[in-house]
Formats: structure tokens, sequence, C-alpha cells
């Protein structure tokens, strides 16, 4: 594997997600990370800024992490 060079830059972009799961908050964002994956390249860094739980009429919950998501820019 090829080293880079000292004085070549990166950018990054950060988008915001929320995924969501019956199971837990973990797998909430791991859904997340997983979809995001299939359409963007090199996913770096997934920062969770809020957990929280939907709780529906029947008393079912669904998981939700809301998420910052880096990726390197393509550009």
């Amino acid at each position: 594997m090829a080293k880079k060079s000292k004085d070549e830059t990166s950018l990054y972009k950060a988008i915001e997600l929320v995924g969501t799961s019956s199971v837990s908050w973990a797998d909430a964002a791991k859904n997340a990370v997983k979809s995001a994956s299939k359409t963007l390249r090199d996913v770096r860094v997934a920062e969770v800024s809020k957990l929280d739980v939907k709780v529906g009429k029947d008393g079912a919950m669904t998981f939700r992490a809301k998420m910052k998501l880096s990726f390197k820019y393509q550009g």
C-alpha cells in the first residue's frame, strides 16, 4: 500500500442521519451506517448525538439514533 505524502490534504463531508431499529440503539446506529455505506465511499466516523425511543400505540418501541456521519469527499 502506497503511503501518502505529508503535504497531501483530505476533505471530509458530514451528514446527519437517523437510524431506527426495533431491537436496540446500537442496532439503529448500525443500520444507519450500513444503509449510508451503500452509496457513500470512505465512511470514516459516526458520532451519535441523540438517542430516543418512539413508543407506538400498542407499546411497541422503535429505537432511534441521531448521528453525524463523515466520509471522504471525492470532489
